[in-house]
C-alpha cells in the first residue's frame, strides 16, 4: 500500500472513487452531490489551497482523503478541514481510511497546519485522534444538521483553545446541503 500526497491517480479517478463510495453509503444522490464537490475541490486546489492524499495498492487507487484550508477572521493558527473521506467500498474494514488519515495528518503536522478538524463519526474519526468539540471551540462556516459530528484536534503539543472569529471554507464546500 502506498500512502502519498498526490494526483498520481488520475483526477477522474479519484472523484468516481467518491461517487461511487457516497453512492453504495448513503445513495444516488448523496453519490452526485460528493462527486460533483470532489470534482471542483480539485479543480480548485492550485487556488484554494486544498491538498489530496491517496492510498494505492498494486497501482490501484482504494482511497483518497482531501483536506481544505478552514480561516478563522481573527486567528493566526492554519487550521485544516478533512472532507471527504472516501475508501474503495470493496476494501471497507481493512485499516486503509485510518492508515490514510494517519499519514496525511502526520505530513500536516510536520508542514505546521495547527489544527485539523472534521465532520463526521466520531467513532470512526476518534480512531486517528479527533475528539467531539462545540462550536464554542471552533465555529463551523454553515449551520451544523448533525452538531455531535464536529470533531477536531489539534495537531501542535498545545491544547485546542476557541479559534477566534467567523470562519470561511473553500468555495466547494460552501454548500449548506453538505453541513
Amino acid at each position: 500500500m502506498i500512502y502519498a500526497e498526490d494526483l498520481t491517480p488520475k483526477t477522474e479517478e479519484i472523484i468516481k472513487l467518491f461517487a461511487d463510495t457516497f453512492t453504495a453509503s448513503e445513495g444516488e444522490t448523496e453519490g452526485t452531490l460528493i462527486g460533483a464537490m470532489v470534482d471542483q475541490m480539485l479543480q480548485d486546489r492550485q487556488t484554494d489551497g486544498s491538498r489530496v492524499f491517496t492510498a494505492t495498492d498494486s497501482g490501484t487507487l482504494v482511497g483518497s482523503v482531501l483536506f481544505s484550508p478552514l480561516r478563522y477572521a481573527e486567528d493566526a493558527r492554519t487550521v485544516v478541514l478533512l472532507s471527504p473521506m472516501a475508501v474503495a467500498t470493496d476494501r471497507h474494514g481493512e485499516g486503509i481510511g485510518q492508515a490514510l488519515i494517519t499519514h496525511a495528518l502526520t505530513v500536516l503536522r510536520d508542514d505546521g497546519i495547527d489544527v485539523a478538524i472534521t465532520y463526521g463519526s466520531p467513532d470512526y474519526y476518534g480512531k486517528t485522534g479527533f475528539s467531539p468539540i462545540t462550536e464554542d471551540i471552533a465555529a463551523a462556516p454553515l449551520p451544523l444538521s448533525f452538531p455531535h459530528g464536529w470533531i477536531a484536534q489539534s495537531l501542535t503539543s498545545a491544547a485546542l483553545t476557541p479559534l477566534q472569529g467567523n470562519p470561511t471554507c473553500v468555495a466547494a464546500l460552501n454548500n449548506p446541503d453538505l453541513w
